[in-house]
This record gives structure tokens, C-alpha cells and sequence, in this order.
């Protein structure tokens, strides 16, 4: 299947992991040009951003958990989230983190929060809909992450 019929597809789980990978980049770049500001709790939030960033990237590209050394704790709890649920529930918590970050003041965090909020809409609307989750072939679901042993 390629990356366009997979979006023909209507299965919100797709939408949802290609929405979690630009939450991967932004939470990964906002992490670090929040870092550098003069506000002691914006430093914590962008802290907070640039770890979701990574968890994000195990759960959205799977293979990833095959390539590099993990320990088998970590890998555990990243297997965690293979449902729609509980992925709708990791992202509306980043997103909630995130939107608590006002109390600093306005910042490109609030981007972020967004997005992450978006993903979890999307994999709301898998679950609510019934869909199985998919993963998307390009970042390694079915097929890629099985072949690396």
C-alpha cells in the first residue's frame, strides 16, 4: 500500500500517526527554542515538550524500538500504546501539559498543544469508530518492524 492510498484509506489511525510525526517534529524543535528563554516554568514546560518529542518517536516509528538499545523497561512501556485509546489518551495528556504552559505566558508551545490535540482527535475518532489500529507501512509498520529481527 502506498502513502497515498493509505490516506484513501479513512482510517483515522493513519491521520493520526502522520499528524504524531510533525507532533514529533515540533515538540522536538518548540522543546528547544523555548529552552533558551528567561522563564524558569516555560524551561520546565519546553523540558516537558522536548520529552514528549521522544517518547513520540518510539511510538510513532516502531521500528526504531528494534534498532537502538533500550532497556527492556522502556520498551514496555512504549508497547503500551498500541490501541487507539490509549494513544487518544497519551496525546490528549502531552496536549493538556502543554496547554498548562500558558500559565508562563503565550509561547510556541501553545503549537504544540494543538497538534498533540489534533493526534488525539484523530485516534479518538478511530476508536470511536471501531477502526483497528494501522499502522503506516512507511514508518515501519506492518512489514518493516516484523522483517527486523
Amino acid at each position: 500500500m502506498t502513502l497515498a492510498e493509505e490516506f484513501r484509506s479513512r482510517n483515522f489511525s493513519i491521520y493520526g500517526q502522520w499528524t504524531g510525526v510533525i507532533c514529533i517534529i515540533l515538540c522536538l524543535a518548540l522543546g528547544i527554542a523555548n529552552i533558551f528563554s528567561f522563564n524558569a516554568v516555560r524551561i520546565v514546560f519546553s523540558i516537558l515538550c522536548l520529552v514528549s518529542g521522544l517518547i513520540l518517536i518510539f511510538v510513532e516509528v516502531p521500528f526504531l524500538l528494534r534498532i537502538c538499545p533500550t532497556s527492556e523497561k522502556f520498551d514496555n512501556f512504549i508497547r503500551r500504546f498500541t490501541t487507539n485509546w490509549m494513544r487518544a489518551a497519551m496525546y490528549a495528556i502531552m496536549s493538556a501539559v502543554q496547554w498548562v504552559s500558558l500559565v508562563s505566558g503565550a509561547s510556541g508551545l501553545i503549537a504544540a498543544a494543538v497538534l498533540l490535540l489534533i493526534a488525539a482527535l484523530f485516534y479518538a475518532l478511530a476508536g470511536l469508530k471501531s477502526q483497528d489500529f494501522v499502522g503506516s507501512k512507511t514508518l515501519g509498520g506492518q512489514g518493516i518492524a516484523q522483517m527486523i529481527v
